[in-house]
């Protein structure tokens, strides 16, 4: 059997070498859980003054990484949103998919004044129903607006 040697290599050298350049996106540890392994400041936000744009690396729990963009005032802000962001993707794919789940706290959240002002004959249980109806939207409006600033 002959080995083709190319240069001092050979070809089977060559073949592992070239495969350790493609695997510059793993790392040599594996990690219980995600983890920050770099944060770099990029440029200052254009639309929203004093925010920072950050470019975060992030290490997966089967050894890959890849880079996402984060913003904040600070890297500690940058990094907290990011994360925050993540949950709400998460939640709103779980939202996304168990549509009774939604339908079930709608009639919870419509009921539940009507139950506990319903013996008193008066209209409060109209005024807790939409009252929640705008907390819940308003404190969605301000969780999105946090999320999102700075970009």
């Amino acid at each position: 059997m002959k080995i083709l040697t190319v240069g001092g290599n050979t070809r089977l050298e060559k073949i592992v070498n070239s495969m350790k350049i493609l695997k510059t996106n793993k790392h040599n540890h594996k990690f219980d859980r995600r983890r920050a392994l770099e944060c770099k400041l990029i440029e200052k936000s254009k639309s929203n003054p004093g925010y920072f744009k950050y470019m975060v690396t992030i290490g997966e729990k089967n050894g890959t990484m890849h880079k996402q963009p984060a913003y904040g005032k600070d890297m500690q802000g940058a990094l907290s949103r990011l994360i925050n962001m993540e949950r709400t993707v998460k939640v709103e794919r779980k939202l996304e998919t168990n549509t009774g789940l939604i339908f079930l706290s709608w009639l919870v959240l419509m009921g539940a004044p009507a139950i506990f002002f319903g013996s008193q004959n008066t209209p409060w249980y109209l005024a807790g129903t939409f009252g929640s109806l705008i907390m819940i939207m308003t404190v969605s409006t301000l969780w999105y607006n946090y999320v999102k600033k700075g970009e």
